[in-house]
């Protein structure tokens, strides 16, 4: 198999990175000093606004990046010497392999609305304090995505390791389809138990604060114990989400930016989708599905196809399997839904 040439070399791009979190840095203060100053309950039209803000904006940022590489990729003299390279070809899989990877990652986040339904329901978090824990739990989320897909990619240069990933892209699929569902239990994780054992918590809300000292003892309060549980989860997610996107491309930046543009609209996503998150009851088995799909293309499409498996035909088998998750949920509803509005 012909050896891979990254596209965009961390080495040669560093700046686009720095530029890249600079800029995310600076939408994430722009939500949270001035459209989010005050704790508020977040209402349906905000949560749909920013949704399409944060889709848009991806959806730019690719429609960027295309034109970026149709320009630079063929004043790059390392890849010049690549005997048959395409730059006009290349500009247009960077485009695609960038949608695949968002479409998955927005896909897989989605899975998490269900974990933050159960986690603020089970700590009665106040709808205006909600905001607040999603910010900051998706800050961290960026840090630790960043970690893993460096750690990720520096594994890929191990041909050994691709098969590993799909394997277990494969396994994961397969209990997502066929597993039972298991209860979500705060109070139980070990972090959690851990925590309250060394750190005292109040036993009540402190307005928006995470922490607050109580008769000159440092106290943390049930936003931040939430907040830890949330990262906990998403440290969970991660490790299935990241090997996902590493099966589509093997480009570090479209796998950093694909990712953090999923996780920034997490937010709104919830606020927009929290009341009928539970109508998706078949999304679950789409989201198999396409894990399923990403770890046989990694094992054996990729070899299967002379290198690589055709990003269009991904981008296409992945929006097909979501898609009719998501309409066949609507079609046949779940069978209490349905009990409930006969009976209406």
């Amino acid at each position: 198999m012909p050896k891979y040439v990254t596209l965009f070399p961390f080495e040669q791009y560093w700046w686009f990175y720095a530029a890249f979190s600079v800029f995310v840095i600076f939408l994430l203060l722009i939500d949270l000093v001035v459209f989010h100053r005050k704790a508020h309950r977040v209402t349906l039209r905000e949560a749909g606004v920013w949704s399409a803000v944060w889709v848009s904006l991806a959806l730019l940022f690719n429609v960027g990046l295309y034109f970026y590489a149709v320009w630079q990729l063929p004043q790059d003299p390392r890849l010049a010497a690549v005997a048959g390279f395409d730059p006009q070809a290349a500009a247009r899989r960077v485009s695609l392999e960038f949608l695949a990877g968002y479409l998955v990652e927005w896909s897989l986040s989605i899975d998490n609305l269900f974990v933050f339904l159960v986690v603020f329901g089970f700590f009665a978090i106040p709808p205006a304090y909600q905001h607040r824990i999603l910010f900051y739990g998706i800050l961290g989320a960026i840090i630790l995505r960043g970690l893993f897909i460096a750690i990720g990619t520096a594994l890929m240069r191990f041909h050994w390791v691709i098969y590993v990933f799909g394997a277990f892209l494969i396994f994961t699929g397969l209990r997502m389809i066929f597993g039972q569902e298991k209860q979500l239990e705060p109070d139980k994780n070990p972090v959690i138990r851990m925590f309250r054992r060394w750190v005292p918590v109040t036993a009540q809300f402190e307005g928006q604060n995470f922490f607050v000292r109580v008769k000159g003892v440092l106290h943390a309060t049930p936003l931040f114990v939430t907040l830890l549980f949330v990262e906990m989860t998403d440290l969970v997610f991660a490790v299935d989400s990241v090997p996902a996107i590493l099966a589509l491309t093997r480009e570090p930046l479209i796998v950093f930016t694909s990712n953090v543009f999923a996780v920034l609209g997490l937010r709104s996503m919830y606020f927009l989708l929290a009341g009928v998150a539970d109508k998706f009851h078949l999304l679950k088995y789409g989201l198999g599905i396409v894990l399923v799909f990403v770890g046989l293309k990694m094992i054996w499409l990729n070899d299967l196809f002379g290198g690589h498996f055709p990003i269009g035909w991904s981008l296409g088998i992945i929006a097909g399997v979501i898609g009719s998750s998501v309409i066949l949920s609507l079609v046949f509803p779940k069978k209490q839904e349905a009990v409930s509005c006969s009976a209406d």
